[in-house]
């Protein structure tokens, strides 16, 4: 649910997981960024002009990059995802992104596949495959292909289970608007520490939804006004989400609250009794 600006397909950094290791966050992005010099292989080579592309500030210039990528080697599945991004229609980008989960799949051949599960992320050259596929899982989803999108996004997690994309913000959003709540309850219980306001407060969304106003719900929701105390304010209405939106967001600030009610906000509103109850809690807590 959050959102940040940074170099499509990088990890997120600690502060925008609520973590606080930046040598380690920053040994990881520099490890796949050293895979970029001028190398003696075609695919070396395509993904040297990809890193390049990601800090072109011009449109036309990052599409000739992946261009030339793609001359270079086809097997480039970053070049396929920058064109996604870049595509004008989502059927267009739709086929992009399946060439970059295939360009991956070739590159890997089907032994870590099998073979990584959960740690799929520690082998760099799965991490194109991985954007790829979280690019086509979203595409799905805007194309009606729900089911197709959920199970795409469900194998994402299996396969890198640090969930260096953020994937299980994606599906927490889809499960949601579907209102499924055993996958729900199935997701929360797989990130018992992530302390992130998203993820605080749709424990104790899912946990009302489900249950309604027990003890285990309102736990979840203190836990969560701990993590972010100024959440209630922008679900309740008694600020005005700002425009435009914040760009970058650190945990338990004003900024994250915004970020997290700016996409939240209507699943609070959907679910009966959910804005009333949040309303009742936060006043218990003033007394």
């Amino acid at each position: 649910m959050a959102r940040s600006k940074r170099r499509p397909g990088t990890p997120a950094s600690p502060a925008q997981n609520g973590e606080v290791d930046w040598e380690a966050w920053l040994d990881e992005l520099l490890q796949e960024v050293e895979l970029a010099p001028p190398g003696s292989t075609p695919l070396e080579q395509a993904q040297a002009l990809i890193y390049q592309a990601w800090d072109e500030p011009d449109r036309t210039r990052r599409i000739e990059l992946a261009r030339r990528a793609l001359d270079c080697s086809p097997d480039c599945a970053d070049a396929w995802v920058v064109l996604a991004e870049e595509a004008d229609e989502l059927a267009e980008a739709l086929r992009c992104y399946r060439e970059g989960v295939a360009a991956g799949e070739r590159v890997l051949g089907p032994a870590p596949l099998a073979q990584e599960c959960g740690q799929l992320w520690q082998i760099p050259e799965a991490r194109p495959y991985l954007r790829a596929r979280v690019g086509l899982a979203q595409c799905l989803w805007l194309l009606g292909e729900q089911e197709t999108a959920i199970a795409h996004f469900w194998e994402l997690l299996r396969l890198d289970g640090g969930d260096h994309l953020r994937v299980r913000y994606l599906l927490l959003e889809a499960l949601l608007i579907r209102n499924d709540l055993a996958a729900l309850r199935r997701l929360i219980d797989m990130y018992p520490d992530d302390e992130s306001a998203a993820w605080c407060y749709s424990r104790a969304l899912v946990l009302y939804r489900s249950e309604g106003d027990t003890l285990m719900a309102r736990q979840a929701l203190r836990e969560a006004r701990q993590a972010n105390p100024h959440v209630p304010d922008y679900l309740l209405g008694r600020k005005k989400l700002p425009r435009p939106l914040p760009d970058y967001i650190e945990p338990g600030t004003v900024e994250e609250a915004i970020d997290y009610a700016s996409v939240a906000q209507p699943y609070w509103k959907n679910t009966p009794d959910a804005l009333s109850w949040l309303r009742r809690q936060v006043a218990c807590r003033r007394r």
